[in-house]
């Protein structure tokens, strides 16, 4: 955001579209093939992001999959709290996109 870019978080808890990003629609189905358990859709979406972004954008994807499964099981695994900065300056950005609902989900 500090670049003056404007992105679609909708796209995130939505689904479909590309947020805004180039190759978005790629990369949030290579996400969605890494998270899910069909092997055969891995080994295309893998395929595919090699194929349109190359070799080093492949690497990167995968690294940045890898560590946002890591930082997320921590997070829950420990019950990392959000501060009350980031708490008040992401109230909105929530709301418009109703994350805060996963965590009501999780409690019940």
């Amino acid at each position: 955001m500090h670049t003056g870019d404007s992105y679609d978080f909708t796209a995130i808890v939505e689904g479909g579209g590309d947020g805004g990003v180039p190759h978005g629609a790629l990369l949030m189905a290579f996400g969605a093939a890494v998270h899910g358990r069909d092997d055969a859709e891995l080994a295309r979406q893998r395929e595919e992001v090699r194929r349109t972004l190359g070799e080093e954008a492949l690497v990167d994807a995968c690294g940045v999959a890898a560590v946002f499964e890591a930082v997320v099981r921590i997070a829950d695994a420990t019950g990392i709290p959000l501060e009350d900065a980031k708490e008040a300056a992401s109230r909105d950005l929530r709301a418009d996109l109703g994350i805060d609902r996963f965590a009501d989900l999780k409690k019940g």
